[in-house]
């Protein structure tokens, strides 16, 4: 497949990218950051793997997508709030049957592509893989897991079968949701627990299920979610995600939320279309998410703060 990823600098469009690539598709990198694109068509692209392993993957990258050319499938990777602005630039590489996946962090993201390409075009999804990006061209690759991929309508169609297998061909163990959305929610209960909580405390992962109170926040944020989620007709059971999230972290040793990776960069978080896709669910459906909404502030705070500094 052509495919092109929008966030290819970053860590987890480094690791897809990469290992799409190595599978023989024609992959090319979309970024922004110019150091990061310069590294890649340089040196290649690292990826540090959990088994102290460093492949160096060849894929070309870019700062305009302008010069790409029309692509089967374009995988994006940004954050929330350059969505809009990275789904307009790679129009010149959406031709009639080009696909735009959304693997990003929280909900809202894919309402918002199909608002800009249409829905016929929009697939979503969510990954279980972790990734930190250790400078340009170099990832590290910490925690791998399950990726979901569906239409937005729930539907079987040839062409989320055709990127199912070229991510499984391309070793990126997926699979196909007909119920997208309880997945999704699945994936946001993940990172409305932990995400807010080390970007707060400056926790490695494994080390949020090492203490008593991070246990007892997260677990009290994951009930709002739980009920929110009901609220909508999502399916979303407390037990379950409770047993999921403790044993992915405890398994992600060395693992940094992405969320702390903004907080250590001073960079603008997405706690609004995280924690915040809560509180804004809870105050339509009439449920009361008052740790989520405290988690906004104080995240919101935070941020405020060190942006005014770095301004």
């Amino acid at each position: 497949m052509r495919i092109a990823i929008l966030g290819g600098g970053g860590a987890m469009g480094g690791i897809f990218g990469g290992y799409l690539a190595r599978a023989g598709n024609d992959v090319t990198l979309i970024d922004v950051s110019k150091p990061a694109v310069q590294a890649i068509n340089d040196n290649g692209l690292t990826i540090e793997e959990k088994d102290g392993s460093r492949p160096v993957i060849r894929v070309p990258a870019t700062t305009e997508p302008s010069k790409v050319g029309p692509v089967d499938l374009i995988i994006n990777f940004v954050k929330c709030y350059h969505t809009d602005a990275a789904v307009r630039a790679a129009a010149p590489m959406i031709a009639g049957e080009t696909a735009v996946l959304s693997l990003q962090n929280g909900w809202g993201n894919a309402p918002r592509i199909a608002g800009i390409v249409g829905e016929d075009k929009v697939l979503v999804g969510l990954t279980y893989h972790g990734g930190t990006l250790l400078g340009p061209g170099r990832v590290k690759h910490p925690g791998v897991g399950m990726t979901y991929i569906g239409e937005l309508s729930g539907k079987a169609t040839p062409r989320l079968d055709k990127v199912v297998e070229t991510f499984r061909a391309a070793q990126i163990e997926t699979t196909r949701s007909e119920r997208i959305l309880d997945e999704v929610w699945k994936k946001l209960a993940l990172n409305a627990c932990t995400l807010p909580v080390a970007g707060l405390l400056h926790f490695m992962s494994h080390e949020l299920v090492a203490f008593d109170g991070t246990k007892s926040l997260m677990a009290a944020i994951l009930k709002e979610v739980v009920a929110v989620a009901k609220a909508q007709g999502i399916s979303l059971d407390y037990d379950e995600r409770w047993a999921a999230i403790t044993a992915l972290l405890e398994k992600a040793v060395g693992g940094k939320a992405s969320m702390l990776q903004d907080v250590d960069a001073r960079r603008q978080t997405e706690i609004e279309v995280i924690n915040g896709a809560i509180v804004d669910a809870g105050k339509r459906t009439g449920v009361a998410t008052p740790v989520n909404e405290t988690m906004v502030w104080m995240i919101q705070a935070k941020q405020a703060h060190y942006l005014q500094a770095k301004a």
